[in-house]
């Protein structure tokens, strides 16, 4: 009998740390952020070549600190963070030797992928690299009738010649570029297919076995165009989704209905690139809440900042990541590590589970005291984890003159007399950890 690892336990063992993380940064930066309205300006606005050039002649982001983006991500509570390495306008971060169309060739003058990577590195932290499958900017991608191409609607590219081999060719050597030349990578992150664009159009096969011969080790996300969903898929169907903008209702499995890792990506305000008008910005509440509601669905939530033109991240960004790091670093251990557990979600929040120990996250205040469905006689001990502080472990209180609903539940109560309601130490997410029989 082999002892070779089915792919599915292959995936599983890569995947480990990513989903004991949990929690990451997504990062979207480029020549966009100079114009300052998002990172799909160039589509929208359906902007030639040469109305974008000027972003490229001007791009020189004096205040560039990736050292700072790391702190500030470690200070986040933040396990790895993934950079927009060449997003879809094909600008490059990166030094590549296939194209001048790249950092180095501007004002900048720097590699910056390779300062990310370093400074990342040096936190500590996972380091990913996302790159852009369409390429606005080379004369082989296909423009004319394309789904957002800028020049998708202009006649002159209407009977242009594209040969579109040559630009596979030119993708799989840049990503070989960034898997041979910034040491290890713990994240490959391609966006995205669509239409008749995915699978063996990037020759996508061809693209993971290079890859993983390079790295590999390396995480690849499911953009390339294959399922993950099917028992047996494809090659190239990646180690972990992305849903984008939104959680499962109930987490990630394929069609035997095992676990999938799984990672929601989401901006802090409505746009992924630099965008000087998107004031509508997230609360640190709502993102710690939406980091429970993935980590309770055995999936990780990887957050976006867009920095500005001058490579400094928006001020209320940072405050926002910061209120979250601080609720991380007192109730963390029910977010690194756990995964979710199998009773049905309870009213009043969220669990998470790591072996014996179950978490209740309580996010909306109940009338008095909190009924733990179905745990009577199975809580040795209940303690806040932020403090340590015994939490009060009960009968439901009227008992002798009231029949209640769930004999089976056993009730909690933060303060005496039980059948009163206090207000939640923690009004974002209170977290109680129950010690299991």
């Amino acid at each position: 009998m082999s002892n070779r690892l089915s792919g599915y336990d292959q995936r599983r063992q890569r995947t480990a740390w990513f989903r004991d993380a949990r929690f990451g940064m997504f990062i979207h930066w480029g020549l966009y952020a100079i114009p300052a309205r998002g990172e799909w300006v160039r589509s929208a606005e359906q902007m030639s070549i040469e109305d974008y050039q000027p972003y490229f002649d001007r791009f020189n982001p004096v205040a560039f600190d990736p050292a700072a983006w790391a702190r500030q991500a470690k200070r986040a509570g933040m396990r790895y963070a993934v950079l927009t390495a060449k997003h879809h306008d094909g600008f490059c971060l990166f030094d590549s030797s296939l194209t001048d169309y790249k950092a180095t060739c501007t004002p900048a003058g720097r590699d910056l992928v390779r300062e990310f990577v370093e400074a990342f590195r040096a936190e500590n932290l996972k380091v990913g690299l996302y790159y852009s499958l369409p390429d606005w900017h080379h004369p082989d991608y296909p423009a004319w009738g394309d789904r957002q191409h800028p020049m998708r609607s202009n006649p002159e590219y209407r009977d242009k010649k594209h040969d579109w081999s040559n630009y596979v060719d030119y993708l799989h050597g840049q990503v070989r570029e960034l898997c041979v030349n910034y040491g290890r990578l713990d994240i490959m992150w391609f966006d995205f297919s669509y239409w008749d664009k995915r699978g063996d159009a990037w020759r996508a096969n061809e693209l993971v076995r290079m890859v993983r011969s390079l790295q590999p080790d390396v995480l690849i996300d499911n953009r390339l165009g294959g399922s993950m969903e099917k028992a047996e898929p494809d090659e190239f169907a990646g180690d972990f989704h992305g849903p984008e903008q939104g959680v499962p209702r109930n987490g990630c499995q394929d069609e035997l209905g095992r676990p999938l890792a799984w990672e929601a990506c989401i901006t802090l305000n409505n746009s992924w690139g630099y965008s000087a008008g998107d004031h509508e910005w997230k609360t640190p509440a709502t993102v710690i809440r939406t980091l429970v509601n993935c980590a309770s669905k055995d999936g990780n939530l990887l957050v976006n900042v867009g920095p500005d033109a001058r490579g400094v991240i928006p001020l209320r960004a940072t405050e926002i990541l910061d209120e979250v790091g601080k609720w991380l670093a007192a109730n963390g251990e029910a977010i690194y590590g756990c995964g979710p557990d199998a009773r049905p979600r309870p009213e009043w929040g969220r669990w998470t589970r790591k072996g014996n120990l179950l978490y209740a996250h309580v996010m909306e205040q109940m009338i008095g005291h909190i009924a733990l469905p179905g745990l009577r006689d199975q809580v040795k001990f209940a303690r806040r984890v932020a403090d340590e502080a015994e939490v009060i472990l009960t009968d439901f209180w009227n008992q002798e003159v009231d029949s209640f609903d769930e004999p089976e539940d056993v009730f909690m109560a933060f303060r005496r007399p039980v059948m009163c309601t206090w207000p939640l130490p923690d009004p974002t997410n209170t977290v109680v950890r129950l010690e299991l029989e």
